[in-house]
């Protein structure tokens, strides 16, 4: 069969709760091959045909029709299509503060990064994605929309075989909890005590799935989410401290300082000139 490539690259890659960073279908050629490298997103390949080998963290995949793989970013990693049978496959490349834990509900994890799924509704919501591609807001705003409902299948069909339970079912109830009440002066009291276990246990399962403790999440997902306000230009930077759970509008702009490495008022006027 013919090989073929069609990609799209979004060049806006907004910094909000999930946005479309690449998306696209090939049939590669014969020993076609990626890496090794990284990745500074997310990326999910679902394999449609064909064969094929996918290393990271020191271990090989061989992998076949009907398996899905993801590359976490910053992570090393090396993929290959077989040399007899090269694969086909869809995929779509993300970030943003919801990524992490919606991948984490679809059964991904960085010691199993590897699902299986034959199911032709996978390539068909991926398509979609494809298809709505565009580099303008309201482009940007469907594809996230179409990303949303292939997560969506994947996190159902992983409901149906396995439900989230122990470590993984407090976090995800916990960055739930986060994404709907980072506005409110909540801290990570308020987290664990939602959750139902204590403040200790919930910094250990922080560090082992995010390398991070509760509170340095929770400030980075409430700075995430200010970007997107100055972004807007609408508001003044005590206003938009104030939306995001910050109450000391100078605090904010010493946190912000530290995580984006200018103040918030610089980062507001690079935006509106951008």
């Amino acid at each position: 069969m013919e090989n073929f490539k069609f990609s799209f690259n979004d060049t806006l890659k907004e910094n909000t709760g999930l946005s479309v960073y690449t998306t696209g279908y090939e049939k590669c050629a014969a020993g076609h091959q990626w890496g090794p490298g990284v990745r500074d997103h997310y990326l999910v390949h679902y394999i449609a045909s064909g064969a094929g080998s996918y290393t990271c963290r020191g271990k090989e995949y061989r992998l076949k029709e009907g398996d899905l793989f993801l590359v976490f970013p910053s992570q090393v990693v090396h993929y290959r299509a077989d040399e007899q049978h090269p694969w086909e496959y869809y995929w779509v490349g993300f970030n943003g503060t919801d990524a992490h834990r919606l991948i984490s509900m679809a059964g991904f994890t960085p010691d199993e990064p590897v699902l299986h799924a034959e199911d032709s509704a996978i390539p068909e919501a991926l398509m979609r994605i494809y298809h709505s591609r565009g580099n303008t807001p309201d482009a940007d705003v469907e594809m996230a929309g179409f990303l949303h409902l292939f997560l969506a299948q994947l996190i159902r069909r992983r409901g149906a075989i396995r439900p989230l339970s122990g470590a993984q079912g407090y976090l995800v109830q916990a960055l739930r909890y986060i994404q709907h009440n980072y506005a409110a002066p909540i801290g990570v009291d308020d987290i664990a005590r939602f959750v139902g276990i204590s403040r200790s246990q919930l910094y250990r399962a922080f560090q082992r799935e995010f390398q991070q403790s509760p509170h340095e999440y929770l400030q980075k997902y409430r700075i995430s989410e200010a970007c997107t306000l100055l972004r807007g230009g609408g508001l003044t930077i005590a206003e938009v401290a104030g939306s995001v759970g910050f109450n000391d509008p100078l605090y904010f702009s010493r946190v912000f300082r530290q995580l984006k490495h200018c103040t918030p008022t610089a980062y507001q006027k690079q935006s509106r000139e951008k």
